[in-house]
C-alpha cells in the first residue's frame, strides 16, 4: 500500500497542473509561502486518498502551463518508510536515464539521519511548447503530531526553457544555493482541516 501511494506521488508530482479545481486549503497552509526569496500562492489542492493531501503553490506571476518554479507539499497522515520512499524516487530517475541524457540524481542524508533530500535533473521535449530542463529537490521528512506518525514530502522544481544544454548548465550552477534553501526551510505547521472540500 505504501508503495502504491508513494509511486502515485513520485510519478505524477505535477498532475495537479492539468486539473481545473478550486484551490481549497486542506492542511492549514493557505500561503503565501516564502521560499528562496520568492512568495508562492496556493493554486491547487486535493485529498488524494484518506491519508494523503497535496497542495501546490506558484509565484504570483506564474501560470501552471508554463511555470518556471513550483512548490508541492504531499502530506501523509500515517507513517511512511522513508528509506523505501527515497529508493523508489531514485530508481524512477535512474530508469529514466536510458532515454533522457540530462537525467541525473543525488541523495543527501541529514546529519541526524532523520531526513533525506533527493535532488535530480530531467529534461522534456514536448510535442507542443518549448523543451526544458527541470531541477527538482524532494525533502522527505517524518513528523509526529499528537502522538501520531505523519510524513511530509516537500518538493521544489525549477525549469528553464529553450536550449537544453545551456539550461542544464545554468541550473547546475544554482544547485548548491537551491539545496541550501531546502535544507534551511522551516516547514510550516500542518493541520488537516476537519471538513476538507471534496
Amino acid at each position: 500500500m505504501v508503495k502504491k501511494i508513494f509511486l502515485g506521488v513520485a510519478f505524477a508530482l505535477f498532475a495537479g497542473l492539468q486539473a481545473q479545481e478550486i484551490a481549497t486549503d486542506r492542511i492549514s497552509i493557505p500561503g503565501p509561502l516564502e521560499y528562496d526569496g520568492t512568495e508562492y500562492y496556493l493554486f491547487w489542492s486535493k485529498q488524494v486518498s484518506k491519508t494523503l493531501y497535496r497542495q501546490q503553490y506558484l509565484p504570483a506571476d506564474e501560470r501552471p502551463e508554463d511555470f518556471t518554479q513550483i512548490l508541492d507539499l504531499s502530506y501523509f497522515t500515517k507513517e511512511i518508510d522513508i528509506e523505501l520512499a527515497v529508493r523508489q524516487k531514485v530508481e524512477s530517475i535512474q530508469n529514466r536515464q536510458e532515454k533522457d541524457k540530462f537525467a541525473k540524481v543525488n541523495v543527501t542524508e541529514s546529519p541526524d539521519g532523520k531526513e533525506f533530500i533527493v535532488d535530480y535533473y530531467i529534461s522534456e521535449t514536448p510535442s507542443k511548447g518549448e523543451p526544458f530542463v527541470e531541477y527538482n529537490i524532494f525533502r522527505f521528512k517524518p513528523m509526529e503530531q499528537t502522538g501520531q506518525k505523519k510524513f511530509l514530502i516537500l518538493s521544489y522544481a525549477k525549469r528553464i526553457y529553450g536550449d537544453l544544454k545551456s539550461a542544464a548548465k545554468t541550473l547546475s550552477k544554482e544547485r548548491d544555493r537551491l539545496i541550501t534553501s531546502m535544507i534551511e526551510y522551516k516547514v510550516p505547521d500542518i493541520k488537516v482541516a476537519e471538513t476538507p472540500g471534496k
